[in-house]
């Protein structure tokens, strides 16, 4: 039987005294300010080109970032460059921001209370009217305000690098094979609006460039990059995003790519060129010396193959100094990866001449220099053949300058094709729509299944290097794109801070506990191998996981409507990244780190009627018409940026804290049953429908799928800045739900967007299964701490107490038999919660009882089948997803099953 509403009510009213979660009184004491941090992949690597990560405080501990310190395992000091990422609400600090520069060779780090060493090297800025430059060592980079270049040059010591960094984008205006006789195509490069310097060392800076591409007759595919330059590196870390802005019919991106010019100096058989490769190097010369019929001596053939130069071309044997210019030189080369599985790299002498066909492979890992022993420069893409298709080249070596491109989207395949993958097939109006989702579990719309305003985000480094790399060094930083280094913070130091809420280290107390372990590392291995079994990548796929199985096919259902592209439903971020606080598993965090990516960027809009929304599973991740705050919801990323430091995801976090107003123009609720049919404007196409019946400023919400949602902006944006603007508008919501005759049980009601209060509605019951699993459990268990509103904590503890109650106290209680109460096991973590703040031991069984009585069973296996099929029976990510997050927080709040 659920707890008393007497209890839960004095619970609540109690606020944090009954509330004292493990972590909560954990972060409470007093305690010397130390973290630690430790490498990922658990050492340090080969080459490190900075680190930048976040640390987290417990409350109260830390007032000043300026005055942390940096220290190697060893104890030696390191510097350090400090900022605040969020803060409590007595303004201590909860997250600090760190930044250290490359190439320091510690193999752990630890944060303290200390003053920070300044590096020997510093990063100087330096603005002008019409540049920024940033000196790094004996490099100094010259960025212009306005242009066609990010980067205009690089320099050492007076002697150029590399110059002219563009951004480069090409369209035609058919899709790949359906081209009629003649082809429109059209190129664009970079054009520069804004450069903000957010950073400006002593350790890094960073700048922030912003602009679109722009050709003869329009400008689109808006940009921002984040340059990041750091002490004793000779790299700039580039984070490259763009909008997708065109028109599906008649844009199709063949080409999208960063090009820098290489000043080319000395002879030809003096010009290298490399090219990583899965495990290795492809290294030439542009005029090779090996290999020939004439033998030109060991001393040239050595020198070319090891990147030196060669000795004076006067001591050449007689028989071969006349002989040079016979021997072909190569000034193009092309590494093209067309899908996970495969790339080829080829060759040729230059523009009309055939290439020849050099080597093939399996997954280059997206590194490739030209250059002489005068000073070159290399370029690498982070998750390349992830990425595909992708492509690097470089061309014209043989003149005086070569271009060093990395294509995101690589020319060599088919362009990209942005239009919708089916037809209406009469779904003109919404009872024929939801016909269709009651076959499909697609949501389909004509016009709503538009990527008009998605976005995507790819890592870069770009080197200006003074001479040609050994094999080593650039092997190295072959390894470092393909897997770059992160230092973070150990579990035990984020555990001990007090931070996200209702989760704890994994710990040996008993066979039912370790069964539960057991079970969510047999399914996040599952979902991992996955991925790579059945080649979940590609330019817009990477970082995403299918929705559901199809157990007739052995297949998951890639092709069948909702069932599709995950999207984020029902919380796999959450799961991914709680799992991976737990255990500091690299493989967790690179699992989550690409959904991040991917869930922030391709399955939110960014520009456009829907900016600020996201959109539901389904075989396109923007094909289906359920747009809403559930899927953009920033609770899926702030984990990702705490740890990090993230600017990016920063920036996209930001962008939702106004994401309601979206809602004034698209009605969430537009198709439901009880609604009348509404028939589509002529042609089919609807962009926005107003929301119907409600004053102008006030819009339909629901409490978890929508409010929550965005309560999570306003609560990131509240850390961030201390602003208590965002405090008060979460507590005028709280205050509100509170105050509703039915409160949480009501499920929604209408809000208004000026206030931030529910003002009217909330007196029927309307439960909804979907309401507490898209992250606002995590975000309760985080804010209900921090705030003294007793009213409204009473009322979510009545809620999770008794969702899952049984079916005759329900009904005893409200008249009526429950309806909606789906997800039984993922709500037993709302009884569990429940249970642990009014310490009721039955209500703690009655938590268990449920995870164990639910959509995936106890005896749960994967089963192998013939041609590398494994399977789980009964799987989705639903219900992966609900269970892992179910058990966590199970395992952190309550004692052992």
């Amino acid at each position: 039987m659920p707890c008393s509403r007497r209890t839960l009510l004095r619970a609540g009213l109690l606020g944090g005294a009954a509330l004292s979660l493990p972590g909560r009184a954990l972060a409470a004491r007093p305690r010397a300010i130390a973290a630690d941090l430790h490498w990922l992949d658990g050492a340090a690597p080969g080459w490190d080109g900075g680190q930048s990560f976040g640390v987290p405080w417990p409350r109260g501990t830390v007032r000043h970032v300026e005055r942390l310190c940096a220290q190697a395992g060893q104890g030696a000091a390191l510097p350090v460059q400090s900022w605040p990422l969020a803060y409590w609400p007595d303004g201590s600090i909860k997250w600090s921001g760190h930044a250290l520069p490359g190439e320091t060779g510690t193999s752990s780090v630890t944060i303290a209370a200390g003053r920070p060493a300044v590096p020997v090297e510093k990063v100087t800025v330096q603005t002008r009217a019409d540049a920024i430059e940033v000196t790094v060592g004996p490099t100094r980079w010259r960025v212009p305000r306005h242009g066609s270049a990010v980067i205009a040059s690089a320099e050492r010591d007076g002697r150029l690098l590399l110059r002219d960094v563009q951004l480069l984008a090409r369209a035609q205006d058919a899709a790949s094979g359906e081209e009629a006789d003649t082809l429109s195509q059209h190129h664009y490069t970079s054009r520069v609006d804004r450069v903000t310097v957010e950073q400006s060392g002593p350790v890094r800076a960073v700048l922030k460039v912003e602009g679109v591409h722009a050709g003869e007759a329009r400008a689109w595919l808006p940009f921002s990059l984040r340059l990041y330059f750091t002490s004793g590196s000779a790299a700039v870390r580039i984070v490259h995003s763009f909008v997708w802005d065109g028109n599906a019919e008649r844009d199709f991106l063949s080409g999208l790519g960063v090009q820098a010019r290489v000043p080319m100096r000395g002879a030809l058989h003096d010009r290298h060129v490399r090219l990583a490769t899965e495990t290795g190097l492809f290294a030439e010369a542009v005029r090779p010396l090996t290999g020939l019929r004439r033998d030109p001596g060991e001393d040239f053939r050595r020198a070319q193959i090891e990147g030196r130069a060669t000795p004076d071309t006067a001591t050449l044997p007689e028989k071969f100094a006349g002989l040079l210019d016979s021997i072909p030189a190569w000034g193009d080369f092309r590494l093209f990866q067309g899908t996970s599985e495969g790339f080829v790299l080829t060759k040729r002498t230059h523009k009309g001449r055939a290439p020849i066909q050099s080597l093939e492979g399996h997954r280059a890992r997206g590194l490739a220099y030209v250059g002489s022993p005068q000073g070159g420069a290399a370029i690498g893409m982070a998750d390349f053949w992830k990425r595909h298709p992708v492509q690097l080249d470089i061309a014209e070596a043989t003149g005086d300058e070569a271009a060093l491109t990395a294509w995101l989207w690589a020319p060599d395949a088919p362009a990209m094709d942005m239009r919708s993958y089916r037809d209406s097939l009469g779904m003109t109006d919404y009872v024929a729509q939801n016909r269709g989702l009651d076959v499909t579990y697609e949501d389909y719309e004509p016009g709503w299944d538009s990527a008009q305003g998605i976005a995507r985000t790819n890592e870069l480094w770009l080197w200006a290097l003074p001479a040609t790399p050994d094999r080593a060094t650039l092997d190295a930083y072959a390894a470092h794109v393909a897997r770059p280094p992160r230092l973070q913070a150990t579990p035990a130091t984020i555990r001990a801070a007090g931070v996200f809420g209702d989760w704890a280290l994994p710990a040996a107390t008993g066979p039912a506990a370790l069964a539960v372990e057991r079970r969510n590392d047999l399914l996040l291995g599952h979902y991992r191998d996955e991925i790579e079994r059945r080649h979940w990548y590609g330019f817009w796929n990477h970082g995403d996981v299918m929705h559901s199985y199809d157990a007739d096919r052995h297949q998951w259902r890639y092709d069948i409507g909702g069932y599709a592209w995950d999207n984020s439903e029902l919380s796999t971020d959450l799961w991914l990244w709680y799992s991976y606080l737990r255990t500091g598993r690299a493989d967790l965090f690179r699992m989550a780190e690409a959904m991040t990516r991917h869930t922030g960027e391709v399955d939110v809009y960014h520009a456009g009627p829907w900016a600020g929304l996201g959109t539901r599973h389904g075989v396109q991740h923007w094909s289906d018409s359920s747009k809403q705050p559930r899927v953009s919801n920033a609770a899926y990323r702030r984990i990702y940026y705490y740890l990090t430091g993230d600017e990016r995801v920063g920036d996209l976090m930001r962008a939702l804290v106004h994401s309601d107003r979206a809602l004034q123009t698209v009605d969430i609720g537009r198709k439901v049953a009880d609604r009348a049919p509404e028939s589509l404007p002529p042609g089919g196409i609807a962009a926005v429908t107003k929301p119907q019946g409600l004053p102008e400023g006030v819009i339909q919400l629901q409490f978890g799928t929508s409010w929550g949602s965005l309560v999570a902006a306003w609560f990131t944006e509240w850390e961030r800045t201390g602003e208590r603007r965002w405090r008060d508008r979460i507590v005028a919501g709280m205050d509100s739900i509170a105050a509703l005759p039915r409160q949480w049980w009501a499920g929604g009601a209408n809000f208004d967007l000026a206030s931030g209060r529910f003002v009217s509605g909330g007196d029927q019951i309307s439960v909804s299964h979907l309401n507490a699993v898209f992250g606002v459990v995590e975000i309760m268990a985080e804010l209900l701490p921090l705030l003294d509103v007793p009213h409204y904590r009473a009322a979510w503890l009545d809620y999770c107490a008794w969702y899952n109650a049984p079916a005759k106290d329900w009904e005893e209680r409200f008249g009526e038999p429950p309806r909606g109460h789906n997800l039984r096991q993922a709500h037993s973590r709302l009884t569990a919660y429940a249970a642990h703040a009014s310490r009721d031991p039955a209500l703690a069984r009655r938590a268990w009882a449920e995870f164990h009585d639910g959509d995936l069973p106890d005896d749960l296996v994967a089963e192998e089948l013939p041609g590398g099929i494994v399977e789980i029976p009964g799987l989705s990510t639903n219900s992966a997803a609900q269970w892992g997050l179910a058990a966590i927080q199970n395992l952190a709040l309550l004692p052992p099953p």
